[in-house]
């Protein structure tokens, strides 16, 4: 990839993850019917959040996060946009925050890949950067907002930002339109996993499989016997 399309790729998924994710917090923020600073405090984390756990666990300067007062200014606005709008246009736009959730997990697990490959990680580094980067502001937003997180129990969700990290990590991504092209996948999974209700195996809760083949049982016998 030119160095015009890497410096175009990254500030374009800078702005589209940031404004997904500060739309998501926000709308969840209004779903709690928190006030106006917990809205702005919830947004922010959502679209800030991934990026900061990320820097920590790679070793990138935490202060490169408050550098970024173009993207800051974005999320404000769109928080504020999100809070002044009527309420009759916000109940309608929290049918869609999956889809603006699953747009900032898309565009911040490939801008996490891409910074970690600019710093020469390894593969492993660049597949957890990716992870944490995609799904770590919507955890923070989901802890805040007092909601089990997503990605510990939600249809398959951090695996798609996972997928990313490997493809990119591997070189198996190395053009502008590629890219967008595995945005637009991660995208579309996500909303797949969500609508199909796609998840990882969960450990087997015997006493509950009993207790539900208990009770098929009893209505076979009452039908049996009407």
């Amino acid at each position: 990839m030119k160095k015009g399309e890497i410096t175009l790729t990254w500030e374009l998924l800078n702005i589209i993850g940031t404004l997904a994710f500060a739309i998501s917090g926000a709308l969840v923020a209004m779903e709690e019917d928190y006030d106006i600073l917990g809205v702005y405090v919830l947004g922010f984390t959502t679209a800030f959040g991934g990026g900061l756990i990320r820097n920590l666990l790679i070793g990138i300067p935490i202060k490169n996060i408050w550098e970024q007062d173009f993207l800051f200014g974005i999320a404000f606005l769109a928080i504020t946009i999100v809070f002044v709008f009527p309420q009759k246009w916000i109940t309608y736009w929290k049918k869609w925050v999956v889809l603006f959730d699953a747009i900032g997990l898309g565009a911040f697990a490939i801008q996490g890949a891409n910074y970690a490959i600019t710093i020469k990680a390894p593969l492993i580094a660049v597949i957890i950067a990716s992870t944490v980067t995609g799904a770590g502001g919507g955890m923070i937003r989901d802890v805040f907002a007092g909601r089990k997180p997503m990605i510990f129990h939600s249809e398959i969700y951090a695996i798609w930002a996972a997928l990313a990290g490997l493809a990119i990590g591997l070189k198996l991504i190395l053009g502008l339109y590629s890219t967008f092209f595995l945005l637009i996948l991660i995208v579309l999974f996500r909303m797949l996993s969500f609508y199909f209700d796609w998840n990882l195996p969960h450990r087997i809760n015997w006493n509950l499989l009993k207790k539900r083949k208990d009770n098929n049982s009893r209505v076979w016998e009452s039908n049996k016997t009407s």
